[in-house]
């Protein structure tokens, strides 16, 4: 089957995950978070905001990143990752980046647990018929505020981030209004707003999943560490 780019993944990952995916990331919610988080925006995301470094934070950001490699290190193909329950997010479509995700340590997470050698998911990059791991995702879910993401992951290292606006495309939409630079519903769409989604006919929700937050291990700056997505991160590995 054809890879998909960046606008295909986002569309078909929307499309495909409120239909029942609930776990995969964390569930879907129609309604507000009960908890505010101050957050920027930008496009379909939802990001916090940069915290200032205080004493202790790149301690406990250097301990993650040493357990995520470690995690790497334990699970260095899809083999290993399936055998340990890992399991490929829309397994009908291959991406150019892989997330395969635990079901048990996505609920764990959203329970409010954190454990670095639990990630939700492991994220692997393809290269021609061949995966390599690259990263992994932490999660928590849409519950949880600022202090307790900051617990978990030191603002001042990580952007959580979650996705947002979604529009579901009604039932027989054209492909074109779905998929590619015209889209208008999905994450990568141009409706933005729940007016705009019911007026072409389809399914506002506010917030999708939960938060979220990646580690790629073995880059070599801080800010591409910690980078919201590769694409941002690694030369080479947009989608």
């Amino acid at each position: 089957m054809k890879r998909i780019g960046l606008v295909g993944l986002v569309a078909a990952t929307a499309s495909i995950a409120v239909l029942g995916l609930a776990l995969v990331h964390a569930r879907a919610t129609d309604g507000p978070s009960p908890i505010a988080v101050p957050t920027m925006r930008q496009g379909h995301m939802e990001m916090t905001l940069h915290a200032a470094e205080r004493p202790g934070d790149r301690a406990r950001a250097d301990a993650i990143v040493a357990a995520a490699r470690q995690v790497m290190a334990d699970y260095p193909t899809v083999d290993a990752a399936e055998k340990a329950g890992f399991k490929k997010f829309l397994p009908a479509i291959p991406l150019s980046i892989e997330h395969y995700t635990n079901r048990s340590y996505a609920v764990e997470a959203w329970l409010g647990h954190f454990d670095p050698m639990h990630p939700t998911s492991l994220i692997f990059k393809r290269d021609g018929n061949s995966l390599q791991i690259v990263g992994v995702m932490y999660t928590a879910s849409n519950s949880a505020d600022r202090d307790e993401l900051n617990a978990r992951v030191p603002l001042s290292f990580g952007t959580w981030h979650r996705h947002v606006d979604f529009c579901k495309a009604p039932v027989g939409a054209p492909l074109a209004d779905r998929f590619g630079p015209n889209a208008r519903f999905g994450f990568a769409g141009s409706i933005h707003t729940k007016d705009a989604c019911d007026a072409a006919g389809g399914r506002f929700i506010p917030r999708v999943f939960g938060w979220m937050v990646h580690v790629w291990p073995n880059e070599k700056t801080d800010a591409s560490v910690w980078a919201v997505d590769a694409h941002h991160s690694m030369d080479g590995m947009a989608p």
